[in-house]
């Protein structure tokens, strides 16, 4: 087995970065090879833009669509997602890493997924959700939150997690990877913001790391997400009333 790490927090002595390499270690000793992208370490750019496209179909009007499409047709997609895309394909586990920052992922990671998942090479009309890329991998997010857990929820006041990620987990399941339940740890406080004591918070986040290790050590029985697929919808993308699924997320039983 091997898993991708995809780390987006530009502290590396960051809460975050304990989580990757906690997991990194946790997988390595279970006999997993463990490759990482750290976007911030490399210097990964997010913006999707003409610049990166030395061969372009359409020198005067940029289409990000068209330019991904040209350059994996002609064997000049950018290099540095080259090196990204590598990493995917040779993984059964993606990891992706982030803190959540006004109600999402850093922009970086926002990013990467617009300049990585290349249309035309990584998905088509067709080669979407279960008929996807990485049909038969998996991907699971962790992610971090400043705010304690009791100040989120369907309508409290730190926003609905579930809500918050769903953008992100609809976009993997896209591209066709099992998504796996997140993992989330809420309180990483800092910055001024105080919620706990600080021997409270570090024992907290130390049983965090536990806790994210013995999650990765079960991966193999870590619940899935469950989206709908080709099959309940009509041709207009609707869903049919026989549908599987209906609703875009549910938590499998």
């Amino acid at each position: 087995m091997q898993a991708h790490i995809v780390h987006v927090h530009p502290e590396p002595g960051s809460f975050n970065a304990a989580l990757t390499q906690r997991a990194t270690m946790a997988l390595e000793a279970n006999g997993v090879a463990v490759t990482l992208s750290d976007l911030y370490a490399s210097r990964f750019d997010p913006v999707e833009a003409g610049r990166h496209y030395r061969n372009r179909s359409d020198p005067a009007t940029f289409s990000a669509l068209a330019e991904q499409r040209h350059a994996w047709q002609t064997d000049t997609v950018p290099v540095d997602v080259v090196r990204e895309i590598e990493a995917l394909s040779k993984a059964d586990l993606l990891v992706i890493q982030f803190p959540l920052w006004w109600h999402g992922p850093p922009a970086m990671l926002k990013g990467w997924f617009d300049r990585v998942f290349m249309n035309g090479g990584l998905y088509t009309s067709r080669k979407r959700y279960d008929a996807g890329h990485f049909r038969g991998c998996r991907a699971v997010i962790s992610v971090t939150t400043g705010a304690p857990e009791a100040a989120f929820g369907p309508g409290a006041r730190g926003g609905d997690p579930e809500t918050m990620l769903w953008p992100l987990h609809y976009s993997l399941h896209y591209m066709g990877f099992t998504v796996l339940a997140p993992f989330w740890t809420f309180g990483v406080q800092g910055h001024g913001y105080v919620y706990e004591q600080d021997d409270s918070l570090s024992t907290r986040l130390t049983t965090q790391l536990d806790r994210w290790q013995h999650r990765l050590e079960a991966i193999d029985d870590a619940p899935a997400l469950v989206f709908p697929s080709w099959g309940d919808w009509d041709q207009q993308g609707q869903p049919l009333a026989s549908a599987r699924v209906r609703a875009p997320l549910a938590a499998q039983s």
